[in-house]
């Protein structure tokens, strides 16, 4: 079940790594709200796939920008571009990540800062691109994503959930900046969410049983689910929320 968010209906929202997965989920939740949607990724492939279903589903078409966000100079173009398209942004949704396992030992500087600008940096860059539309529209919504498994502290995922656990931090700052200028900053912490990727590389199904015997809610979480929470944050429904974590798990934590 979807709740209608007519307040959405003709706003402006940027998705990062909204080709497949969760991102993918609110790209499509937000189109089907009447939003005008850009997001950004760097699989091309899937992103024609998306792009093509939802005009198939909804009769319109979201617009895909290619960009690889470690390339953090390109960031402001990337949006200049996108706000072109859709109108200045009213919703920017910082999605984009890669949960890849690695061990401690195995991290040196370079791949440490590679995971930091992949699952972290960016977040802060993409923000700051918005914050002077939206300053001048009179307010916007930031959502930023972060991760149970900072709270849980999952093995082989060190760099990972660092910067999962500063993105708590770097929401909480942005909000008390922004809070005068009407941007409401909030994060949103999925927990074990089945995509497939999640499938194809890390969860066999005795592993998604064990999960869902660990949740309170005993289904499998999928990206629609988090995607609800989203559109909730967005909306102005939620005016008097920020600088606040979201928490979509199923009760896992």
């Amino acid at each position: 079940m979807t709740a209608k968010y007519h307040d959405i209906d003709g706003k402006s929202v940027l998705v990062t790594g909204g080709a497949s997965g969760i991102g993918a989920s609110i790209v499509r939740a937000f189109c089907a709200q009447g939003a005008h949607v850009g997001f950004i990724d760097i699989d091309d492939d899937a992103a024609q796939k998306l792009i093509d279903s939802i005009r198939e589903d909804h009769g319109v078409a979201p617009v895909y920008k290619s960009l690889d966000l470690r390339d953090q100079a390109a960031i402001p173009g990337a949006v200049r571009e996108l706000s072109a398209a859709i109108g200045p942004v009213d919703v920017l949704v910082n999605n984009a990540a890669r949960d890849d396992r690695h061990r401690p030992e195995d991290i040196g500087p370079e791949q440490w800062r590679d995971g930091l600008d992949v699952n972290l940096n960016h977040q802060f860059f993409c923000a700051r691109a918005v914050a002077q539309g939206m300053r001048e529209k009179g307010g916007g919504s930031i959502i930023n994503f972060s991760s149970v498994s900072y709270l849980m502290g999952l093995p082989d995922l060190v760099t990972y959930e660092t910067a999962k656990a500063g993105i708590i931090g770097m929401t909480r700052a942005l909000a008390r900046d922004w809070g005068a200028d009407g941007i409401r900053v909030n994060t949103v912490i999925p927990g074990c969410i089945i995509t497939q990727r999640q499938l194809d590389l890390w969860i066999t199904p005795a592993d998604e049983e064990r999960i869902q015997e660990q949740q309170c809610v005993k289904r499998r979480l999928v990206g629609d689910d988090v995607a609800q929470m989203v559109l909730f944050l967005a909306s102005d429904v939620s005016s008097a929320c920020s600088s606040q974590s979201f928490i979509v798990d199923g009760g896992l934590v």
